[in-house]
């Protein structure tokens, strides 16, 4: 219970990385304020299931995307819990296409949600936390496309390297209010978006392809939010955590060789 007696705003939180971020939180003790969209259908189902571990849970319909909507997310959690200990911010989709063929409106779109919505949670998160002076937790969730060229991804990695650039400007700027910032980069896990693009069959295909023989979980990313929002990551900041069970190093085995006899 390492994180009993905190309060953690998870948004996006309904289902996928950000539901297991949540599970996780309240695995360790957090009160925990979900989020998803205006009219969401799931939003209910996920309170009831953080409430199973015995936490404080409170659901937010609001469009985190926006200025608006962070306000709307950052006030209930301030209403509800009187304070904001951490803030993990999940929001981010992703649109296929290719460079030539790209729509401008979706790309403005996906920098919209893999980047823009997490400058406005952190910095009103960050606000309550700087004002209340007793430090806080910020985990940006990011992704190893940060990092590579991946075809038909345009702004989404493009967003998410930003947003891992933003997350060291910011983590640098809190030093002083020690209020530790931190990036995730998730691999390829298993998630309902995931699956808006691939069936079962090309999942678990392409998961044994992985060196860790799976594709992620939910919760193989909530956990490493649970240890980043937690005092054991106290002297961690400004640095981003892949999970991705060898995704980024997939190229880099060994061809095996015949022994010389």
């Amino acid at each position: 219970m390492k994180l009993k007696g905190k309060t953690a705003i998870v948004t996006g939180s309904s289902q996928g990385i950000g539901l297991g971020c949540a599970i996780e939180l309240a695995k360790e003790g957090a009160d925990i304020v979900l989020n998803d969209r205006p009219g969401s259908e799931i939003l209910a189902d996920a309170v009831k299931q953080i409430e199973s571990f015995g936490v404080a849970a409170h659901g937010v319909e609001a469009d985190a995307y926006t200025r608006e909507g962070a306000e709307r997310i950052t006030s209930a959690a301030m209403e509800r819990f009187e304070k904001i200990d951490i803030l993990v911010s999940v929001p981010g989709f992703n649109i296929r296409d290719s460079f030539l063929d790209y729509d401008p409106d979706n790309f403005e779109k996906v920098i919209s949600g893999v980047l823009t919505a997490g400058f406005h949670m952190s910095q009103l998160a960050a606000r309550q936390m700087v004002a209340r002076g007793e430090g806080g937790k910020i985990v940006f969730i990011s992704s190893v496309l940060a990092e590579i060229a991946n075809a038909r991804c345009l702004a989404y990695t493009t967003g998410k390297a930003g947003l891992n650039q933003m997350m060291k400007l910011i983590a640098v700027e809190m030093f002083e209010h020690r209020i530790n910032v931190n990036a995730i980069e998730p691999g390829w896990i298993d998630t309902p978006g995931e699956r808006i693009s691939y069936d079962d069959e090309t999942l678990m295909a392409e998961g044994r392809k992985l060196p860790w023989g799976r594709m992620g979980q939910p919760e193989d990313i909530g956990k490493a939010a649970a240890f980043l929002a937690s005092d054991d990551a106290d002297y961690i900041t400004g640095v981003t955590l892949p999970v991705d069970g060898g995704y980024k190093l997939r190229h880099c085995r060994a061809i095996p060789q015949e022994k010389e006899s």
